[in-house]
């Protein structure tokens, strides 16, 4: 396992939430975290079929553009009933011509979780696959994920993407009614940094 060495990051991401949220994890080791729309870098295409062939398509366009290594993530929700869709499309499903529209996105995986006729509870997992690369081409792999199942109808306004129609395992409440500061430290990508901050951090 190689450690991190350097003390910038990039984090190869246009998300302004996701760079925020990462930067207050790597804080306490001294690491300052710039994102790629400050250095800007364009968003390459993700063509790969699963989580990680994503992230590390991320990563490492960005790690070669600029030289320093680069943290990408690639994240969504796999349900059972569905085959593990929508999986690496959980974004693609909220694609509308004027931006995303998460609404319709879980309301399009409610129809489809009908039409299956799978029987309830709808159980899945949101899946968080982090990738660290290196401008040499080395790359450190970390998943995490977080089971649970899918309600109907929607509840919360907190989070963002699927969260009202996503309830842990564990709690009587979804991801979009819970405290965010709950969810962080109990989420799919809190899985996956607790994992990355031992190997490559610690």
């Amino acid at each position: 396992m190689r450690k991190f060495t350097g003390d910038i990051l990039l984090v190869a991401t246009h998300n302004a939430g996701k760079l925020e949220e990462i930067a207050n994890l790597l804080a306490p080791y001294g690491v300052r975290v710039v994102g790629a729309a400050e250095l800007g870098l364009a968003e390459p295409d993700e063509t790969e079929t699963t989580f990680v062939g994503n992230a590390r398509i991320k990563a490492h366009a960005a790690a070669k553009a600029t030289g320093l290594p680069a943290l990408s993530d690639d994240s969504g929700i796999e349900i059972d009933a569905l085959n593990g869709a929508p999986g690496v499309y959980t974004a693609d499903w909220a694609e509308t011509e004027t931006g995303r529209d998460f609404v319709m996105a879980m309301t399009k995986t409610h129809d489809k979780l009908v039409q299956s006729g799978a029987a309830q509870p709808w159980t899945g997992r949101f899946c968080c696959t982090l990738v660290l690369a290196w401008p040499d081409g080395h790359d450190e792999v970390f998943a995490g994920t977080v089971e649970g199942w899918v309600v109907w109808p929607m509840r919360g306004d907190q989070g963002h993407g699927y969260d009202p129609i996503f309830q842990p395992v564990g709690y009587k409440i979804t991801f979009g009614e819970m405290d965010r500061w709950e969810k962080n430290r109990i989420s799919h990508r809190a899985d996956a940094f607790n994992k990355l901050v031992k190997g490559c951090f610690g």
